[in-house]
């Protein structure tokens, strides 16, 4: 059965496609971010009238106004404790980053930069012992490309509008994050309760313009199976990139808006199984945010990937989670490289480009080639 294109309560009803093309709508929305103001940047894009008291449940459960009476809290009662603990050689609590520090992390994901450049710069520039200096030092010892793979040179304009972007990059400015750092971030098992509303109305996780790039080169034309869509956004920025994608998702979480008609709804491994999906040996296979238990596995601790690759017949498999061990994605002492060197040796890593990460996470892309016999 598949989902239908919608956000619930919406009037007039939600449109994605017309939505990325409405200038009028997006500029009211993104000036409402910029007065930090989440509650109408929301209500606008989405169409939802100011009398909706939808409650939103993700890590926590809230509503709009909800949300917004915190945002407005700013960081008292340590809602924006993301780096507490990370000292300098003094042993002295560094001072929250910078306006300048959080633009020039956001801005490594922007269509119109090289990521690589862009996150050298954002460490070169970096003064020590400051929580860039951290952030940027994390970043670059994760960040791994194999030549052939490397990214198209960058654009001055971006390829399709990404709102989720946006949203996102304001949010660091009012959430005062420029990035994870490996302390306390692996420890770290909260975050701010904007977080279920971004959850709902886009993603899981925050597709950048080279994470889009590039899952849309490797596929070559191959379809792209979305296993774990969710809402659908990943989807619907790929086709905005020009891929084929398919998404799939048991549906056993429901989403406020859903940006695509078309999933499809059924377990991802009994799906691959199926004969004439042939373990989709044609396909790129793209896991976003997979599930720590669950799946086939009967919530067996890291079940749903070791089912999925156990099912796979395809030889690129790229998966969207967590690059420390904090346990939010697919397992909970390890992350998707090491579970593929432990595990499944004829596999290589040929890809892991950090993604937008929302405050006290840590995500990038990870892609798995089949190594060629000889």
């Amino acid at each position: 059965m598949a989902s239908k294109q919608k956000c619930i309560g919406s009037k007039p009803a939600f449109d994605p496609s017309a939505a990325v093309a409405d200038q009028d709508t997006q500029e009211r929305a993104f000036l409402a971010l910029k007065e930090n103001d989440i509650d109408t940047a929301i209500r606008t894009w989405f169409h939802i009238p100011k009398d909706d008291a939808y409650v939103y449940h993700a890590i926590a459960s809230v509503t709009l106004a909800q949300v917004q009476a915190m945002v407005r809290l700013g960081d008292k009662n340590g809602l924006h404790n993301w780096y507490e603990g990370c000292r300098n050689d003094e042993g002295e609590k560094l001072p929250s980053p910078s306006t300048a520090d959080i633009t020039s992390y956001t801005s490594i994901f922007s269509p119109s930069t090289s990521t690589p450049s862009a996150l050298r710069a954002f460490s070169s520039n970096a003064r020590k012992s400051t929580i860039r200096s951290l952030a940027s030092s994390h970043l670059l010892s994760h960040y791994h490309l194999l030549s052939p793979l490397t990214p198209a040179p960058k654009t001055t304009k971006p390829s399709a509008l990404n709102p989720y972007l946006t949203f996102w990059s304001t949010a660091c400015q009012h959430l005062q994050w420029c990035g994870p750092t490996p302390y306390p971030t692996l420890t770290t098992h909260k975050s701010h309760p904007i977080l279920p509303i971004f959850m709902h109305h886009f993603s899981c996780a925050i597709p950048s313009h080279e994470a889009l790039t590039l899952l849309t080169r490797l596929s070559s034309g191959r379809k792209i199976l979305d296993i774990g869509s969710g809402t659908g956004y990943w989807t619907f920025m790929l086709r905005q990139y020009g891929a084929n994608c398919i998404p799939l998702d048991n549906g056993q979480s429901a989403w406020r808006t859903t940006w695509v008609p078309d999933t499809i709804r059924a377990d991802a491994t009994q799906w691959l199984s199926r004969p004439e999906n042939r373990g989709g040996a044609d396909m790129l296979l793209l896991v976003v945010y997979p599930i720590v238990g669950g799946g086939i596995a009967g919530g067996v601790e890291g079940g749903f990937m070791r089912g999925l690759m156990k099912a796979c017949k395809a030889d690129t498999i790229a998966v969207v989670g967590t690059q420390n061990r904090n346990g939010y994605t697919a397992f909970r002492d390890m992350t998707m490289d090491e579970f593929i060197d432990r595990e499944h040796q004829d596999w290589v890593r040929v890809a892991q480009i950090p993604l937008p990460a929302f405050p006290g996470k840590d995500e990038a892309l990870f892609v798995f080639q089949r190594r060629v016999k000889v």
